[in-house]
């Protein structure tokens, strides 16, 4: 593995969205969108138990969302390298297959992390009241994760497409039924309990959970079991996205 590889990967990838202020103002218009229309349309409607108002609930759901879109879109770059043949060069370095990903899933984390928390940052203007106690302390880890994971899939899926329309396509395929099966938006109590147990299989379920519970202390699986379960899917997907890359030169 390769330290100075994966650096020169992350540096390249946070610069790179660092410098595009449209690309930043775009990740956060929809779940701007979303946090206004559902929180204001909903929150003198429902309230839920343990947690309080609509707002309080969905907030931490909108941040996992925000790090699940720009995670999985992330995959969208590779194509794009892919064909200007950015793609091509890197992989005939010596450096080995994991370091190239890894290199790509720091940086898709670190840029995911950005603007979830100026979503964060946004919500505190609507009525949005975080517990500030020890719980907050999860909260990085856990958006960290969530991030990992959907990196990774976003990687595995552009080592499959070539194609920018057709990987749209099937990411928006993939992301809205995660986005609601993983308690994010409603409680996964709601649903039947055969689409619950689809819920149990999401990684972003424990993940949503976990911030959840770093931003108002209330959760419904124990913080440890949501940590547990989203470090092991982000390991499982690493490891794919990793073969995936190397997959893809053959």
């Amino acid at each position: 593995m390769d330290v100075n590889a994966i650096y020169v990967l992350w540096l390249r990838e946070v610069k790179r969205f660092l410098r595009s202020k449209a690309r930043i103002i775009g990740t956060i218009i929809m779940p701007v969108f979303f946090l206004l229309g559902l929180g204001f349309g909903f929150n003198s409607l429902v309230k839920i138990p343990g947690v309080g108002n609509y707002i309080q609930y969905i907030v931490p759901g909108i941040v996992g969302m925000t790090i699940l879109f720009v995670g999985v879109f992330s995959g969208f770059q590779v194509i794009w390298d892919r064909q200007f043949g950015f793609l091509k060069e890197i992989m005939v370095t010596p450096n080995s297959r994991i370091s190239i990903t890894l290199g790509r899933i720091a940086g898709g984390a670190t840029t995911a992390m950005i603007p979830s928390l100026l979503v964060l940052l946004l919500s505190l203007g609507i009525g949005f009241a975080p517990t500030v106690s020890l719980p907050l302390l999860y909260l990085i880890p856990f958006l960290i994760l969530i991030g990992v994971c959907f990196i990774s899939l976003g990687l595995i899926i552009s080592s499959f497409v070539n194609d920018p329309q057709a990987f749209s396509a099937i990411v928006n395929f993939f992301t809205f039924p995660l986005l609601f099966l993983s308690g994010a938006i409603f409680p996964l109590g709601v649903f039947p309990s055969s689409v619950q147990y689809v819920g149990y299989f999401n990684p972003l379920t424990y993940g949503v959970d976990g911030v959840r519970y770093a931003l108002t202390g209330a959760s419904a699986n124990p913080v440890l079991l949501d940590l547990l379960a989203i470090f092991v899917a982000s390991v499982l997907l690493v490891a794919l996205a990793a073969y995936a890359t190397k997959r893809s030169e053959s």
